[in-house]
């Protein structure tokens, strides 16, 4: 691979980029074969921290 070439282009900056702004927890996974992105995983977590507020009477 020349200095010239490139893994990554526009279109994949895009959704990499995509995937990180939609998560507020979770995993961005990139999978490179023969030495090119060749897709991207999203695992997304939802939090329920707030809303199991010992001090409100939530949780055990």
């Amino acid at each position: 691979m020349s200095l010239k070439e490139s893994i990554v282009n526009d279109g994949i900056i895009k959704d990499i980029r995509d995937a990180v702004e939609g998560l507020s927890y979770g995993t961005v996974i990139i999978t490179v074969h023969n030495k090119r992105i060749t897709q991207i995983e999203i695992s997304k977590k939802q939090r329920f921290d707030d809303i199991w507020n010992v001090d409100e009477g939530g949780g055990i």
